[in-house]
């Protein structure tokens, strides 16, 4: 029979690129989400019965070892952005990750891979990167062979990153951080990254991911406005303004029970203070026999809808110089 892997967060926009891939190796796959009526469309991965979405809470233990139970390996994609409540960093990425750490390796998981985040520190600035490390520091001490994935901020299809920036309306894009550092990396590399950790010969540890690509934020603005032919304003609100405006957003968001989106929080504004790129020295892609996609091979093939004509602006383009 062959081998069956486990993937919390299997749907989401990391874990559901861990599964295709996984179920095109030739795995059964486990998709373990909170609603698994909405992960249907992930059982296409692969044959009939091959991938399947199942019931799971990170925050729960007898949740967490049923979904484990008969695995050869696990994959933790499971993060959040929300600083506090019942699904806040310290619930899902600290305790959370130490659970399905702790669960799997009682179970008797060959492999378990972890995705969490360049940053990760536990002296950090941002709750966020404090609460990485310290479910990195829970992984490690229940299981020690574990290999530890950090992504840069991620692209791809269906990114939060790219898609979320150019989708913005108005003459005026407002930024935070804009001098600070980032090394973008495919979201699909990331998946094969926990591909190879799954079914190669690989070290234990961590990992840390990014791209080909090293610009600051700024700069990523400004490729991205030229590459959906939008002109605005890019202004970078100093760190000074953007915490009492962060903390404006906030504070509406919760008063309309998120009707207004959260597009700022304050732990963000400290998270944008630090560079992210791969540390010197730091293992990496090239460790793994990987070598990462640059934006400029991915980022047109999704973001060409939010040009002025979608996707008609390249016929439009060539029509205007056979017209000169």
């Amino acid at each position: 029979m062959a081998q069956l892997v486990t993937i919390f967060g299997g749907s989401g926009f990391v874990g559901r690129h861990v599964a295709r891939r996984m179920a095109l190796a030739g795995w059964r796959v486990r998709v373990v989400t909170r609603d698994p009526n909405l992960a249907g469309f992930v059982r296409p991965y692969g044959v009939v019965g091959q991938v399947a979405p199942v019931f799971g809470n990170i925050r729960d233990d007898d949740s967490v070892a049923a979904a484990i139970a008969g695995s050869d390996a696990v994959v933790n994609c499971v993060g959040t952005f929300d600083a506090s409540g019942r699904n806040g960093f310290d619930a899902v990425q600290h305790e959370g990750a130490g659970r399905v750490a702790r669960l799997a390796a009682a179970a008797g998981v060959a492999r378990l891979v972890h995705v969490s985040a360049i940053g990760a520190d536990t002296g950090g600035a941002s709750a966020y990167a404090r609460s990485k490390a310290a479910g990195e520091d829970a992984v490690s001490a229940h299981f020690p062979g574990a290999v530890i994935l950090r992504p840069s901020v991620i692209f791809g299809t269906d990114d939060s990153f790219f898609n979320r920036f150019a989708g913005m309306p108005g003459p005026v894009l407002p930024i935070v951080g804009g001098a600070s550092r980032f090394q973008p990396v495919w979201v699909d590399d990331v998946a094969q990254a926990a591909q190879v950790a799954l079914t190669g010969d690989v070290t234990p540890g961590v990992y840390e991911l990014g791209g080909p690509d090293v610009a600051t934020l700024r700069e990523l603005m400004e490729d991205m406005l030229l590459e959906i032919r939008r002109r605005r304003v890019i202004i970078n609100l100093p760190f000074w303004l953007a915490r009492p405006v962060a903390g404006v957003i906030t504070f509406a968001h919760v008063m309309s029970i998120g009707i207004i989106p959260r597009l700022l929080t304050i732990d963000q504004v400290a998270q944008l203070r630090s560079d992210n790129v791969v540390s010197e020295g730091a293992r990496g892609f090239a460790d793994l026999g990987i070598e990462p996609a640059a934006m400029a091979a991915i980022v047109p093939e999704y973001l060409w809808r939010f040009r002025p004509s979608g996707q008609y602006l390249a016929i439009k383009e060539s029509a205007r110089d056979l017209r000169n």
